[in-house]
């Protein structure tokens, strides 16, 4: 049996000052979305955790046509995977495979 994958992302949204709460309130709507830190100057850092890639890139276009967003960017990206492929990894002298495998991408 496979688990479904999970991507976790995390952004970074500059935000004109005077822009700042109306953009953290969109972007807390957002189900996937939350907000893990935020500067008076204008910076946003939001963590995406999706079952797909492509509602990432789903959100990154809508953050970037709110009012007064300067630009969002993905900053990481992870993936976890369950897997149960009944291979057995230890006969290379690799690690127990326990089911769980994960794939980082920094950008």
């Amino acid at each position: 049996m496979s688990l479904p994958e999970a991507h976790i992302s995390s952004l970074i949204v500059q935000v004109s000052p005077e822009h700042l709460e109306e953009t953290k309130k969109r972007i807390e709507a957002f189900d996937e979305a939350e907000i893990y830190g935020v500067s008076d100057i204008g910076k946003i850092v939001v963590v995406l955790v999706t079952q797909a890639e492509g509602f990432i890139t789903d959100v990154i276009e809508k953050i970037n046509n709110m009012p007064g967003v300067l630009g969002a960017s993905m900053v990481y990206h992870q993936i976890d995977s369950g897997t149960d492929t009944g291979i057995d990894t230890n006969k290379n002298n690799l690690a127990p495979d326990d089911g769980y495998s994960v794939s980082e991408e920094q950008v």
